[in-house]
């Protein structure tokens, strides 16, 4: 218990920035130690990476980044991910090796894969910094997101930074991060009020997340007028999630008066973009005759692409759908046509469906 004790503890001990000199002295026995080197010539991947650090650290041992590079290679060819991102410090800061970028992205990218956050982080700062890649500031953002995603605090420093200066995507990206509790304590207010900043800059995802939460009250209170004015915002940018989401509002009477007509010609909108729940609420249009010529063949046609489109449960919900009353009902000659026309659809990317 005491040698597991000890390898817990070093291998919180590395910073995301990579400077080892700022690390608290770990003080291990020499008992410890001697441990620590069973488990590492034993095979054990955290006990490599941990007698790396050591070496790199020169923390009971003599400082060796070439020792250290070692056991951080026993331990990356098992797939460590910590070993792979301390590796990759090795390489950007030319400690025992040749300073190389390249070589330090790779390790990073190896750990990122891993959901290690220190690497997705790092990343985030060699695109933002231009460090051994092309400076990319979308790039970065990215990889920061990722960051932020997996609780790492200086990415979430970093859209705070930014959404303070009025960046929309770190504020629209920060209002997220609240509403999900990625990393921050889940707090819907806090959310709505980065959303409305994003959004009063014109952010269309924003605009979206403030209609979803007025249309079901998160944090806010329920309010499909308000709900409707932040969709068609995001509508009249082309957002296909908001153009659905107006259909719903005008089909069944949320907070407007019940038009089909209106609800049809916003879920054209989306379905033309490809949108799944669009297709598929037209095809109970064409099912039913609501604000429609009643018609099989064009219930059967967008429904089937609506399956073509979906994944899933949604996509079973959706061909049970497709395959229950309305295919009953319809001859042979009708379900092939209605594949016919799918098909058509879908080859001229939904244009005069």
């Amino acid at each position: 218990m005491r040698a597991l004790s000890v390898m817990i503890l070093l291998v919180a001990l590395v910073l995301p920035s990579g400077h080892a000199s700022a690390s608290p002295p770990i003080n291990i026995s020499a008992e410890e130690l001697q441990t620590l080197r069973t488990l590492a010539a034993q095979g054990n991947a955290l006990a490599q990476n941990n007698l790396g650090l050591l070496y790199e650290l020169g923390d009971g041992v003599p400082q060796d980044y070439a020792v250290a590079r070692q056991w951080y290679e026993k331990a990356v060819a098992q797939n460590h991910a910590s070993a792979q991102f301390n590796l990759g410090l090795l390489y950007a800061n030319g400690h025992g090796v040749p300073q190389d970028y390249a070589m330090a992205r790779q390790w990073y990218e190896k750990a990122a894969a891993q959901g290690k956050a220190n690497a997705l982080y790092t990343l985030g700062e060699m695109y933002a910094h231009g460090q051994g890649v092309p400076q990319d500031y979308a790039r970065a953002r990215q990889w920061y997101e990722k960051a932020a995603a997996h609780g790492n605090a200086d990415a979430r420093g970093w859209f705070e930074k930014a959404a303070a200066q009025g960046n929309t995507n770190a504020q629209f990206y920060l209002g997220s991060l609240y509403e999900k509790g990625d990393g921050v304590p889940r707090n819907y207010a806090e959310a709505t009020k980065w959303y409305e900043k994003a959004a009063a800059q014109g952010d269309a995802d924003a605009q979206f997340s403030l209609g979803l939460r007025y249309a079901q009250g998160y944090s806010v209170p329920q309010d499909y007028a308000k709900a409707r004015q932040w969709y068609e915002k995001a509508a009249a940018q082309g957002y296909a999630g908001a153009q659905y989401k107006l259909g719903q509002l005008h089909h069944f009477a949320l907070g407007v008066p019940q038009n089909y007509a209106e609800g049809t010609k916003w879920y054209e909108k989306a379905a033309a973009q490809g949108d799944a729940d669009a297709q598929f609420s037209l095809g109970l249009l064409y099912a039913s005759g609501d604000g429609v010529p009643q018609d099989d063949v064009r219930a059967y046609m967008w429904f089937n692409l609506a399956v073509a489109h979906s994944t899933g449960n949604k996509q079973k919900s959706t061909a049970t759908q497709r395959d229950g009353a309305l295919t009953r009902r319809m001859t042979p000659a009708k379900i092939a046509e209605a594949q016919r026309l799918s098909q058509q659809c879908q080859a001229r990317r939904f244009k005069d469906c």
